[in-house]
């Protein structure tokens, strides 16, 4: 084989591997896609199913009023900020 028949046949070699890598990321990134919509999904029905449980909650009390304030000052002068526990559901 002379020089030209086996730059030919590396360059083919290339890109066939570049094919492949390209191939590959298509399939990746259909299942960070796939995923994403299926993690929406469930995070879309949770939220249902926790508004369910909550209207059913609140119809035995009377309603609750929260007064909530987005203001910077208004934070500062609370004392004490939100964490996450405070906005988990909570059980009788």
């Amino acid at each position: 084989m002379n020089f030209e028949n086996v730059s030919l046949l590396m360059n083919w070699l290339e890109l066939g591997a570049l094919f492949a890598i390209l191939s590959r990321l298509a399939r990746t990134f259909d299942l960070i896609a796939s995923t994403q919509r299926e993690l929406r999904r469930a995070i879309h029905h949770l939220g249902e199913h926790h508004g369910v449980e909550l209207s059913a909650d609140n119809s035995f009390r009377e309603p609750e009023i929260a007064s909530v304030s987005h203001s910077s000052h208004a934070r500062g002068d609370m004392g004490s900020a939100v964490g996450p526990d405070d906005l988990a559901p909570q059980s009788l």
